[in-house]
This record gives structure tokens, C-alpha cells and sequence, in this order.
């Protein structure tokens, strides 16, 4: 078994294309060499060799063809490891069950390891136990966030209870495990929030009374679970994450109370902390991490009052500021929440009743429209498309709406190419409106 799936990523070589902080030319020497000593380490030679200066185009075509035999992300990671993976010699016994590549030591094979792309960690982990422990630990991740080394994927559900990543970089799909069946949790409102290698979930269920419920995906295990609870349980919130930290705002509760309380929820304690309680009490709001702040913008707070002004959270003063009407003219109280979007500390936001782009200017506190959003996705007032920031780029989902489903769509824009110039990364059949969406980075 352990032979397969070394054939397997000796076949794919590990050369990828991808935005990472490095420079292409410097990443594939990472994964090139990350290749040869995987080779080294099991004394085979691959069926094909490519050349290391093989160009980005060819690199990303051959991982385009490539990828349509893939395994999915699912099989990678629950394949057997019963059995040990070892060679024996007359003269030394090497168990690579319990090793890396043994031959340069653990810190350099997890210094290699750290650049090769994550959607190759699913091989990876099935190669032996020292592969499967490392990457389910949740240590590769870690180590990447702090080397600067990220890579976003959008995590999106379209049929309810169901989930799809898609990785923009390979323009590849995987599909999450089904969330655990509950009838009154599928037809309630829910909210998600992606925070280090966690997808969160939130939504009620019912048992003698009604109540919040967050259920947790987990990259490192492929499997949903029930997570903690809230402070002050709620839904209908404004949030955002920066790395393994997330902050959600506002929101009602169990009974219906428009909420001014924030709470922050730690991935990797998997707790929550209560934060000081905004100025104004607001749900249906937006959230959003810019400037090494947090911002709420939006929402109504009572069911005849729309709100345009938006607040500040300082994560160092600890401490709410009150910024006069931020989000004027880009919902209306019918429709959605906000649609914001933040890359390189610049605040974006789709006004689906115009179908433009608009970016913040923070000096003038007013929003300056750029283009035009995506023609074919169609929305509701907002609802059932999903406009998020996805590294340096911005992502539109959805599709037109036709009777029988249909097809979903992603267009990206990078902003630092210019105004809007939509190009479509990729399509799949599974519904034409976006339930809820969130980009996991790590």
C-alpha cells in the first residue's frame, strides 16, 4: 500500500505553481528537491523525471491533466497504515513507518515539507506513520504560518449540510464529509467562519428547547464534530479571522436580543474570550480584519432601524470607536449583510443592487466605485452569491438562476492589476445559490 502511494506522488513530482511569498522559480526548487529526496529515501527511481528547469506553463498544465485522476482529498487521508513500511539489509533496517527522510533528519525534511503545496498533504500523510502524525498534528501548519507561507482555499456550501473546497492555485475540488444529519438544524439560519485549520459551523437545534449549536470541521482529521459553545450563544453575526484567531460581533441570541457583546475564539484552545461590547447594539452585520483592526460594519438594530455606521476594535487598546456612515449605500435593510472583502489591508465590497465594485477610502470615510461586478452570477438582494477575499485576489461565487440547480461559478480579480477584470478559475454542478462561504487560510 505504502508503494502506491509513493508511485503516486513521485508521478505528480511535486512541482506547483501558486502565489506563496517566495518567487515561483525559488518554490519549485523547494518542491523539486522535496521530490528527489522522497526519491532517495525509498531507493526508487520514478517512471519520469522532469527537468528542473521545466517552465510554469508546462508545470501547471501537467498538474492540470494529472488532476483529473487524483484521488480525492477523503481517500488520501483515511487509506490503511496498519501495515509498517519497511526494507531490511543485511547490513542496517530502516523503518520508514517511523521516519521522514532519514537521510537529511527531521528539521530539513519538514523545512522542504513546509513548501510543498497542501493539497499534496493528503499523499503525503498516507505515505508512513511519521508523514500521517506530522501532518495531523496540526505542526506543518503551524510552522507555515509563522514562516509566512499560506495558501488559501474557499470552503463554500451550496446544498444544505453539504460543503466544497476548491483549491484556486491546482483549480482543484474536494469534497468535505457530510455534516451530521439534524432536521432542525438544515432549515435555520446558519453562519461560517474559517479560522486556522478549522471551519466553523453555527446554527440551533432543537431537543426539549431551542438552542445555538457550532459544529467544527477539521482539516487535519477530515471529519466534523461538535465544537465548544459561546460565551453568549448567537447567530445572524459579523466576524472575520486573522490566522488562528477569529473575533464575532453583534448577532441575536436564543430569544431574539439584538446583542452589542464580541467574544474571540482561539483555534488552537479551542476556547472563547468575552471582548469589551460594541457601541451599538446590531445584527445582520459584516466583519472585517484591517490594519491590524477589526470593524463591524452594518446590520440593524431593531427591527425598524438600519444602521450604516460602522465600529472599530482595537486589539491593543482593547477599545470601540464608532465610524460614521461606513457601509452608506452598500445594503439596504432587506438584503444581505455587507459584502466585504480585505486584500492588502484595502477594503472592498459588492453593491449587488448596482452590481459594482467599490473600495473604501479611508481618509474620506466614502467608498469609490472601480467596475462592475461578474454578469452572470444572479442574486436575491444580495443573498446567494458570496464576494470574499481569497489572498491577493477577490472571488465571486455563484450562478444564474435557473429551475433544476444549475452551475456554480468562480471569477477572480486580483486588485493590483488594475480595475476589475474578472476571469473565471473554475465551475462545478452543485446548486446555483451560496448558502454560506468563508477562505481558509493556512
Amino acid at each position: 500500500m505504502s508503494e502506491f502511494f509513493i508511485d503516486m506522488l513521485e508521478n505528480e513530482s511535486c512541482l506547483i505553481s501558486r502565489a506563496l511569498p517566495s518567487s515561483c522559480e525559488e518554490e519549485s526548487k523547494w518542491a523539486y528537491m522535496t521530490f528527489n529526496l522522497l526519491e532517495i529515501t525509498t531507493n526508487k527511481r520514478p517512471q519520469l523525471v522532469e527537468p528542473s528547469g521545466l517552465s510554469q506553463d508546462a508545470a501547471v498544465k501537467k498538474l492540470k491533466y494529472e488532476d483529473q485522476s487524483e484521488p480525492s482529498l477523503q481517500e488520501e487521508t483515511t487509506c490503511s497504515l496498519d501495515k509498517s513500511d519497511c526494507s531490511n539489509d543485511d547490513d542496517n533496517q530502516h523503518c520508514y513507518s517511523s521516519s521522514l527522510i532519514s537521510q537529511i533528519g527531521r528539521d530539513t525534511s519538514i523545512k522542504c515539507l513546509l513548501h510543498c503545496s497542501r493539497s499534496h498533504y493528503g499523499a503525503l500523510a498516507s505515505l508512513n506513520r511519521a508523514f500521517n502524525s506530522l501532518i495531523r498534528s496540526g505542526e506543518l501548519y503551524k510552522l507555515r504560518r509563522k514562516d509566512g507561507i499560506i495558501e488559501h482555499w474557499v470552503y463554500f456550501s451550496c446544498n444544505v449540510l453539504e460543503w466544497e473546497a476548491f483549491d484556486p492555485y491546482c483549480r482543484r475540488w474536494i469534497t468535505l464529509p457530510k455534516m451530521p444529519q439534524n432536521d432542525f438544524f438544515m432549515h435555520t439560519d446558519k453562519e461560517s467562519l474559517a479560522v486556522g485549520t478549522e471551519l466553523l459551523v453555527f446554527g440551533k437545534y432543537f431537543t426539549s428547547y431551542i438552542s445555538h449549536i457550532v459544529l467544527r470541521y477539521s482539516l487535519l482529521t477530515n471529519s466534523w464534530s461538535q465544537s465548544i459553545e459561546m460565551n453568549c450563544p448567537r447567530c445572524l453575526f459579523g466576524s472575520a479571522s486573522f490566522g488562528e484567531k477569529a473575533i464575532i460581533a453583534g448577532g441575536t441570541d436564543a430569544q431574539g436580543t439584538i446583542l452589542s457583546s464580541a467574544e474571540l475564539y482561539n483555534s488552537e484552545t479551542q476556547s472563547w474570550e468575552t471582548l469589551p461590547s460594541m457601541n451599538k447594539p446590531r445584527k445582520m452585520c459584516s466583519g472585517a480584519f484591517m490594519d491590524n483592526k477589526f470593524y463591524v460594519i452594518g446590520g440593524m438594530s431593531s427591527p425598524t432601524e438600519f444602521l450604516t455606521c460602522g465600529e472599530e476594535y482595537d486589539l491593543i487598546k482593547h477599545t470601540w470607536s464608532v465610524i460614521p456612515n461606513m457601509s452608506a449605500g452598500l445594503h439596504g435593510p432587506s438584503g444581505a449583510p455587507p459584502l466585504l472583502a480585505v486584500v492588502n489591508n484595502e477594503l472592498y465590497a459588492a453593491d449587488y443592487a448596482e452590481k459594482e465594485v467599490k473600495k473604501y477610502d479611508k481618509k474620506n470615510n466614502s467608498w469609490i466605485t472601480l467596475g462592475r461586478l461578474p454578469e452572470r452570477p444572479d442574486s436575491v438582494n444580495g443573498w446567494g452569491i458570496a464576494f470574499r477575499a481569497c489572498g491577493d485576489r477577490i472571488i465571486v461565487i455563484g450562478g444564474q438562476r435557473v429551475l433544476g440547480g444549475g452551475m456554480i461559478e468562480l471569477n477572480s480579480w486580483t486588485p493590483s492589476d488594475g480595475p476589475p477584470n474578472w476571469n473565471m478559475i473554475g465551475t462545478k454542478h452543485c446548486g446555483n445559490f451560496v448558502y454560506n462561504c468563508t477562505v481558509m487560510g493556512c
